[in-house]
């Protein structure tokens, strides 16, 4: 069982950075894939980036590619998400995924349903 925590979230202009953290519970955070997914009113909630257990291999969507960076941190029980060159279109609610599913394919970082369990979400402003 893993809860997880979002924060780092708030209203920055155009061009700005944020660091969002998501601090998870339990002993087994090491061995879950992390994924971060947004959603924006009125639209379904999308993939942004994801990262494996030990942090060797990360997926982005194309959207935030070279703008954002995840990584985590399995001696603090964290991962995060850095963005850089804030997007008005970047506004959304953040979300911290973790799956347990033991090395997931590529293709499954993506997807949704891969993940068991889910924050609570952090608000993104991002002003033009």
């Amino acid at each position: 069982q893993v809860q997880l925590v979002e924060s780092g979230g708030g209203l920055v202009q155009a061009g700005g950075s944020l660091r969002l953290s998501c601090a998870a519970s339990g002993r087994t955070f090491s061995t879950y894939a992390m994924g971060w997914f947004r959603q924006a009113p009125g639209k379904e909630r999308e993939f942004v980036a994801a990262i494996t257990w030990s942090g060797g291999y990360a997926y982005y969507a194309d959207s935030v590619k070279g703008r954002f960076t995840i990584s985590r941190d399995n001696a603090k029980n964290t991962v995060y998400l850095q963005m850089n060159s804030l997007k008005p279109e970047d506004t959304a609610v953040y979300y911290c995924a973790a799956t347990g599913l033991n090395r997931p394919a590529s293709s499954a970082y993506p997807r949704p349903e891969t993940y068991g369990y889910w924050g609570q979400g952090t608000q993104v402003t991002v002003s033009s």
